[in-house]
């Protein structure tokens, strides 16, 4: 996929037994974004509800039978699917639709980290979380990745298939991603410490809920920001200094619904400055419908790669774009969270105890002197403990 695009593309999910259908379709819209992220154009939904996803081919060759009709009336480029599909199910589907691509929503995130890293060190992450997805799924493709290799490696012998020898390139670059990717990693934790003993900070949160917005804000700096997921994928770290007192703040890369393994491998050594920051400000999109589950997602992630017993401050962001349902009191139905004012909603979050947090807009700088403060307040604090005779902190 390229930008700008008019290659359309559909989605496909399927709801299970005990499954929410409103939710599966807005798990679509966000697949929706992610293709339009990587430049193709959304066209149509297609859901099938099943007990439990067919082996063979996912869905029930029926919907693919409408599926493949519907695409090939309308000149759908791109079929893509919710979950991720096994190479058996992937080349069974190619054969009932014919469009140019079927692809999954792991194939898709990795073309859109693909398209976005700039960098040599975020380059070599994502071929690698590239080479580890295709590794198993060779079988069926025709790769002839040995007019790729410039020479490098030892030719198959007589009588050595096609897939031995796509599984041998492939398993050395990655062999070879790993390497190079252990020297950078060995830099960047030198890098990491000759900052000495400042305190750390670091931004976390789902992709698109302004981290970077933030990070400008607070380190008055100019990180690439825009309303698109994964904006950015590098760790950018700036020094802070709030009244008198110093930090370092990284803004880190989004997480998202079933981020695809093969990236948080690549990524766990980006991600050491979460793991080594001294406090997360995990940041929350508060106009987003479902920030919720959004907030759980990251909290599974950090878990994943070992950062989840950090003390967490939560940033509900975007608070000039929340809106909610006036509720109609005479109604029958329980006050859902969507018929929650924004007033309701902190007193809701402040009652819970569990973290602190603050309401802000990144965007239209609200409550920002009252978040400086409550950084600077917390970081002090431990500051004042790694150095306790520099008394002038307070």
């Amino acid at each position: 996929m390229n930008e700008p695009s008019t290659e359309k593309a559909v989605f496909v999910g399927i709801v299970r037994q005990n499954d929410d259908e409103r939710k599966i379709m807005e798990y679509l819209e966000e697949l929706q974004f992610l293709a339009e992220t990587a430049g193709a154009v959304g066209d149509k939904k297609f859901v099938q509800k099943v007990d439990r996803p067919d082996k063979a081919t996912y869905i029930r060759s029926g919907k693919l039978q409408e599926i493949s009709d519907y695409c090939e009336e309308n000149g759908i480029t791109y079929v893509i699917f919710d979950d991720e599909l096994t190479g058996m199910q992937q080349r069974n589907i190619e054969k009932i639709i014919k469009t140019p691509h079927v692809i999954d929503r792991t194939s898709l995130i990795l073309e859109i980290f693909s398209q976005r890293a700039k960098t040599a060190y975020a380059k070599m992450q994502v071929e690698l979380a590239q080479y580890n997805y295709m590794l198993p799924r060779l079988a069926g493709m025709w790769t002839h990745l040995e007019r790729q290799r410039g020479g490098m490696g030892t030719r198959g012998g007589m009588g050595e298939t096609q897939i031995e020898i796509d599984r041998r390139i492939v398993k050395e670059r990655i062999s070879r991603l790993k390497e190079q990717l252990k020297k950078v990693d060995r830099q960047m934790a030198t890098q990491r410490s000759n900052r000495g003993q400042m305190v750390r900070l670091a931004l976390v949160g789902y992709t698109n809920v302004g981290k970077s917005t933030l990070m400008n804000l607070l380190a008055k700096s100019d990180v690439f920001a825009e309303n698109k997921l994964f904006a950015t994928l590098d760790t950018t770290v700036r020094k802070v200094v709030i009244e008198n007192v110093p930090l370092l703040l990284a803004d880190t890369v989004g997480f998202i619904r079933k981020l695809p393994t093969q990236l948080i491998e690549a990524f766990k050594s980006t991600l050491d400055e979460v793991r080594e920051a001294d406090i997360l400000v995990h940041v929350v999109d508060i106009s987003h419908p479902d920030f919720e589950e959004q907030m759980t997602v990251v909290e599974k992630t950090l878990q994943e790669i070992g950062a989840s017993n950090k003390p967490v401050y939560v940033v509900f962001n975007k608070v000039d774009a929340y809106r909610y349902e006036a509720y109609d009191e005479f109604s029958l139905v329980p006050k859902e969270q969507k018929n929650l004012s924004l007033d309701e909603l902190k007193n809701q979050w402040i009652a819970r105890d569990k973290s602190p947090c603050i309401f802000i807009s990144a965007k239209q700088k609200i409550n920002i002197e009252k978040l400086r403060n409550d950084i600077y307040k917390m970081v002090a604090e431990i500051h004042a403990g790694r150095y306790p005779f520099n008394n002038f902190l307070y």
